[in-house]
């Protein structure tokens, strides 16, 4: 069964919007649950994002944004004692950013809270791996 042209548009129109809404709910979640703990959402984003040491490049690419705003957050995350920018082992020009004790006891509370409420926290792990899935083929389809 073939589906016509504006059949596919409309479902590729109602799929866009609960991939959004979906997103919204989430961005919603991290700016209540970063103000919880006195941190904006880009701030809250940082510090889930910090794994281990990183350089800022990395840090950019996890926060989806450019360098140039990352650093504007690390910034003020440095300001607070949460992150400190000591050299890179191996590349003299870049700095690596390390969570201080303080800003890990902090990435923890916030990961907690981040999981209280999740919008996800309705879906299974499997239901997530998939989704998961679908999204990464969708984001990475070479189809136009």
């Amino acid at each position: 069964m073939t589906t016509s042209p504006e059949s596919q548009a409309i479902a590729e129109r109602q799929l866009c919007g609960l991939v959004n809404g979906l997103a919204q709910r989430i961005a919603d979640h991290v700016r209540e649950r970063a103000a919880v703990l006195g941190l904006t959402a880009p701030q809250a984003t940082a510090l889930r994002e910090m794994t281990g040491p990183m350089t800022m490049r990395e840090l950019a690419e996890r926060m989806c944004c450019e360098p140039s705003n990352a650093t504007f957050v690390v910034d003020k995350l440095e300001k607070q004692n949460l992150v400190e920018r000591r050299p890179h082992p191996v590349d003299r020009r870049a700095k690596h950013l390390v969570l201080t004790a303080e800003g890990t006891a902090l990435r923890e509370r916030l990961r907690a809270l981040l999981a209280e409420g999740s919008p996800l926290a309705g879906l299974s792990p499997e239901e997530q791996g998939v989704l998961h899935g679908l999204l990464e083929r969708a984001i990475t389809s070479d189809r136009g």
